[in-house]
């Protein structure tokens, strides 16, 4: 009889049912896809550098495991010295030039050669390496969301450059121009943001990065495995505020509107409730009411915010290939459950106001 009763009370407002699922909706889907792609920005970063084949990254000294953020503070000489370490099959300098006309890239500025000892080499799609100091190597992804083929000129950097080959995505960036020309752009000589080391034996990644540590003391050296633990949302302090900020407004949202949906329906079901009341509803059957018409909207809510998750992502993906966002169980469940949590907060005072009210005055209500 209770279920008749909530789904009859739904549908005879269909208005309010409808705003009310879609706050719950947007509070699911903004919870889904903000964590999906934050979490999808950071492992795709990470996947790349993993993708470069080294087995230890060196930093200068202080910087960030945020790669790009610094650009050309050490001199290529290092990567000498730290060649000549044994177990060291192979070092590649690497220096980052960040491009923000029309987004944000980083433009990796390397060593062909040194590059392919380390990374295994290229896969081409299509064209081949670099034969001029303006040509430009472009993974697939970015040639797909640009519609980008070789011949084609990009405008970087105030410079034209000629798309050489479309390559296979996964090795640190998405464009790769050569070293001696990221130099003359920044107005360097013989600097690099960062040093790939490939070891002959990847086993031997923590003890030659130790050797790497005690001829540079002051510098950053990270093995590989390290870099990718450190590359969660958890040690990212901005992005982990970010993620909560965005949850705390979403939970809001559907806290609120449930709330102000819930206060509604008992200011316009007074004389339902006193009918109810005086034929011998206790308080918790009033509290029960309620609160189960507030969990069928927000169970309603929830699998709407599934679905448009999934179509605002697919909609996302297919405007810009490039990026990138996770959607996983984990927070698909904790979605469902903080819906649910505010839901049921927002729904509690109306239903215990109900559940107070005086079945005299009830029935007397206009």
């Amino acid at each position: 009889m209770i279920n008749r009763m909530i789904v009859a009370n739904i549908l005879h407002r269909p208005i309010r049912t409808a705003v009310s699922v879609l706050a719950v909706a947007i509070e699911v889907g903004m919870v889904i896809l903000v964590v999906g792609l934050c979490h999808g920005l950071v492992n795709e970063i990470a996947t790349r550098q993993e993708g470069v084949g080294a087995d230890i990254l060196v930093q200068p000294p202080n910087a960030s495991f945020l790669l790009g953020l610094s650009q050309a503070p050490m001199p290529i000489k290092i990567g000498d010295k730290v060649a000549e370490l044994p177990r060291v099959l192979a070092v590649t300098p690497v220096l980052f030039v960040v491009n923000a006309t029309a987004g944000l890239n980083v433009i990796y500025g390397i060593d062909l050669a040194s590059f392919d000892r380390v990374s295994g080499g290229f896969v081409y799609h299509h064209g081949g390496p670099f034969q001029a100091p303006l040509d430009i190597l472009v993974d697939d992804v970015y040639a797909k969301a640009n519609h980008t083929k070789v011949g084609d000129t990009l405008t970087l950097l105030s410079h034209d450059f000629h798309v050489a080959g479309v390559v296979e995505h996964g090795k640190g960036a998405r464009l790769f121009i050569p070293l001696a020309t990221a130099e003359d752009l920044y107005g360097v000589q013989d600097k690099a943001s960062i040093f790939y080391v490939k070891c002959t034996d990847p086993a031997f990644a923590d003890e030659t990065a130790e050797a790497i540590r005690k001829m540079l003391p002051k510098y950053s050296v990270l093995p590989i495995r390290e870099y990718m633990a450190l590359m969660t949302s958890n040690n990212l302090p901005m992005l982990n505020g970010f993620i909560s900020v965005m949850i705390t407004i979403a939970v809001g949202i559907g806290f609120l509107v449930i709330f102000l949906s819930m206060y509604t329906t008992i200011t316009e079901r007074t004389r339902e409730i006193g009918i109810l009341k005086s034929l011998g509803a206790s308080k918790g059957y009033i509290i029960a009411l309620i609160l189960r018409e507030a969990a069928l909207l927000t169970m309603v809510g929830i699998l709407a915010g599934y679905l448009g998750s999934m179509i605002t992502r697919k909609a996302v993906l297919a405007a810009y290939p490039t990026m990138t966002i996770e959607i996983t169980w984990d927070w698909r469940l904790y979605a469902a459950y903080l819906a649910l949590a505010g839901s049921t907060l927002g729904a509690f005072y109306p239903a215990l106001r109900a559940a107070q009210l005086d079945p005299v005055d009830a029935l007397a209500y206009e």
